[in-house]
């Protein structure tokens, strides 16, 4: 009989599936298999779940080493399943990274389990079905409430068992690091009652759900009639060990450990351990936003010259930085700021960029900075890098890890198997591709499309220009990863630097790139919250402009080479994606490109793009703004922003 039960009210944690990782990579994945063991990484730890059918089968854990894991037997006879009737509700299509949307949205009836139901109907049974799910999330606002829900119906679909980081909390790169599962969150967008919330689901080896998935799973949400929930009590996420309900069990495990493992395989820490070590260099770790008492921390941290690592981060990322700069590294404790989720994000916004980033940018361009500054979004998957006085655009910097990679990271000893760019990111990445003659790819802004170009063995080292920098040892972008490739990359430099020998700098490291590559300069121009219907007609413009369009035509003093809106097909498995940027591309390669934002949960974010590439070294030192401002004109100029949509000016820029 069904049970008229509002599953949006019970109280529970974060959740997080995700990808697994190519390092160590391990066979088995979790939505395929219905049981043996569970590789995370480098597979330091193992689970063990029985394949048996029967209701009152008892699952047989080996959880963590800690002491204060256990197991516990709620319910050895079975559990009894709810069908809760549902209704389909509108506007639950995903965008490039899940479902994002305020809060408040969320907490309407059923909301967020309409979506989870929905999303096990578009799942073959097989891939599910006494099978491991893991569950994970960055710390915000109503991550407690879902993990319960999520719990509760991949019980009541016959998922067998769920892992889930101690107090819900899980970094996008560790789920993913796990192959297949829930994410919980809204990545860069800020956290709160009155702001963002997120799901994703990641898919196979780990990489988010491609759209033959999302689409399914929305076409399924205006269809739905029932939900499937089991009638099984909260699960206390705070303990270490596992609980098991007849045929089913949620296991509490450590968030960090696994991960750590991994990030031991990819790189050299004794020699980062080396560079962090020296009474010469100094780095800081921080996170887009912060916690008042951090805040404050922040304002009056004044760095000596030779003051050890310090870092300062915020969220979910903070659960990490202890164990891996501090505990493993040799960081001073006392150096790491915000390091506690909270699920608010402190009153700030946990992008990492130059504008919600504010204050370490700010000691980062101060008296006596540190050698390396670096701040990371909520969820862990974004990160951004800054030397003394010098910020390293997300473009330059993964084309400056893939030039390196070879010789400073363990993990691409023999080389990078190849490279690939989202479409807006600058063309840095292209010139290192032609230059060590490795394959590259252009693809659609969106982490997925890289999935398929890494399981068919053809793709190490990738970015997009929001932030987002990995390889292929995990499915999705890795914060604390391209953090240490660029610690990598310093230490490599220096290793045979004596005491006193003026060290190799962040700034060093990049302008000898640009000399050797030539520099591609490059802007971002956010307008975020734009009232949709205005920045749907200004697409709309551009697109009927790019038709009319032909090689030649004059923009100023630029010449047009080709104009489109961006089309990719898949190397791998022949699916397209269309309409995913208009582009202007002029003959000395510059470029013009304009794109809405599927990562927001309000309104529209308008992105415009803008590049253009310079050979001359002595005009590498021009400020970012001032050489591109041609460019920008003509933007704002053949776009007609301003008047779709009524914004002066951007929110921000990068």
């Amino acid at each position: 009989m069904a049970s008229a039960v509002r599953l949006d009210n019970v109280l529970f944690t974060k959740l997080s599936f995700s990808s697994s990782s190519s390092t160590v990579k391990s066979s088995f994945n979790p939505l395929k298999s219905k049981s043996s063991s569970f590789s995370f990484g480098s597979n330091r730890r193992t689970w063990l779940s029985s394949s048996s059918s029967s209701s009152s089968s008892i699952f047989v854990v080996q959880a963590s080493s800690s002491s204060s894991s256990s197991t516990t037997v709620v319910d050895p006879q079975g559990i009894k399943i709810d069908s809760v009737p549902a209704k389909p509700i509108e506007g639950q299509k995903t965008g490039t990274s899940g479902l994002r949307k305020k809060v408040k949205v969320f907490l309407q009836e059923n909301y967020l389990a309409n979506w989870i139901q929905a999303l096990f109907n578009s799942l073959p049974p097989e891939d599910f079905k006494k099978g491991v799910l893991v569950l994970g999330g960055d710390g915000r606002y109503f991550n407690k409430e879902a993990a319960q829900i999520i719990i509760k119906i991949a019980a009541g679909n016959g998922v067998g068992k769920i892992l889930v980081g101690r107090d819900g909390i899980l970094s996008t790169p560790a789920v993913s690091a796990a192959n297949g599962g829930f994410i919980m969150s809204a990545s860069h967008n800020p956290g709160g009652p009155e702001y963002d919330w997120g799901i994703k689901f990641n898919y196979s080896s780990g990489q988010p759900a491609p759209e033959s998935i999302t689409d399914k799973i929305y076409g399924n949400t205006l269809s739905i009639s029932e939900i499937k929930t089991a009638a099984i009590p909260d699960v206390d996420l705070s303990r270490l060990g596992a609980t098991e309900y007849g045929s089913f069990s949620v296991e509490v495990i450590d968030p960090v450990a696994d991960y750590l493992e991994l990030m031991k395989d990819v790189f050299d820490f004794p020699l980062i351990k080396s560079l962090l070590s020296r009474s010469d260099f100094s780095a800081m770790y921080s996170h887009g936003s912060s916690c008042e008492d951090d805040n404050n921390a922040l304002k009056s941290y004044h760095l000596n010259p030779i003051e050890e690592f310090v870092m300062a981060i915020l969220l979910v990322t903070g659960a990490y930085a202890k164990p891996i700069f501090v505990d493993t590294l040799g960081a001073n404790p006392d150096s790491i700021i915000n390091g506690v989720p909270l699920e608010d994000f402190g009153h700030g916004h946990p992008d990492p960029n130059l504008t919600y980033a504010k204050e370490l940018v700010d000691i980062m361009y101060g008296e006596n900075a540190p050698d390396v500054g670096a701040a990371s979004d909520g969820d862990g998957d974004r990160n951004m890098v800054l030397g003394n006085g010098f910020f390293v655009t997300p473009s330059d910097s993964v084309a400056i890890i893939a030039a390196n990679a070879q010789a400073a990271i363990p993990y691409f000893k023999s080389g990078p198997k190849g490279l690939a760019r989202s479409m807006p990111t600058s063309g840095a990445l292209d010139r290192v591709a032609e230059k060590l003659k490795l394959p590259f790819f252009e693809v659609p802004t969106g982490w997925k499309f890289f999935g398929n170009l890494m399981d068919a063995g053809k793709l190490s080292i990738c970015g997009e220009e929001s932030f987002g920098t990995g390889s292929d040892h995990i499915r999705e972008k890795d914060g604390i990863w391209a953090v240490l490739a660029w610690l990598s990359i310093i230490a490599y430099r220096n290793k045979d630097k004596k005491a006193g020998e003026k060290l190799v700098s962040v700034a060093d490291v990049v302008t000898e790139y640009w000399a050797t590559y030539g520099r591609n300069f490059f802007s971002r121009y956010d307008y975020e919250e734009c009232e949709s219907e205005g920045a749907n007609k200004m697409v709309g413009y551009l697109r009927d402009l790019i038709s009319k369009s032909k090689s030649g035509d004059k923009y100023g003093s630029y010449t047009l080479q080709f104009a489109d809106d961006f089309t990719y097909t898949d190397p791998v498995d022949g699916s397209v994606a269309s309409k995913q940027g208009v582009r202007f591309v002029f003959t000395d390669g510059s470029r013009i490109i304009f794109r809405l934002s599927g990562t927001g949960s309000a309104g529209a974010t308008v992105r415009i793009y803008i590049e253009q590439f310079e050979p001359d070294v002595s005009k590498h030192d021009v400020d970012a703004q001032i050489a591109l401002k041609p460019l920008i004109d003509l933007a704002l100029s053949v776009s007609k922003l301003k008047e779709f949509t009524g914004r002066e000016k951007p929110t921000v820029i990068t």
